[in-house]
């Protein structure tokens, strides 16, 4: 007997998990990160965080994201997009 997976008990992907988190941090105004620093509450690498957020800058179309600086890390800004601020 095989298992049926239904859509409401799939796991998101990572993806969507990390878009979610920054959508819930940004909903007051902007944010801005390193990707080491949220990589534990996010539950991803620094190096999977970096390369979903060059995936996320160009997908998501109710976050703004932009590459700020890099120094020793890559920094970056996020907010909602224009009409979805809280």
């Amino acid at each position: 007997m095989s298992a049926t997976v239904h859509p409401s008990t799939e796991s998101p992907t990572k993806e969507e998990r990390l878009k979610q988190f920054l959508l819930n941090k940004a909903q007051n105004g902007e944010l801005y990160f390193k990707s080491k620093f949220i990589a534990e509450e996010v539950g991803l690498s620094p190096k999977e965080i970096g390369a979903l957020m060059v995936k996320l800058r160009d997908s998501a179309t109710d976050l703004t994201v932009e590459k700020w600086s890099y120094t020793s890390a890559t920094t970056w800004r996020v907010e909602p997009a224009a009409g979805d601020a809280a």
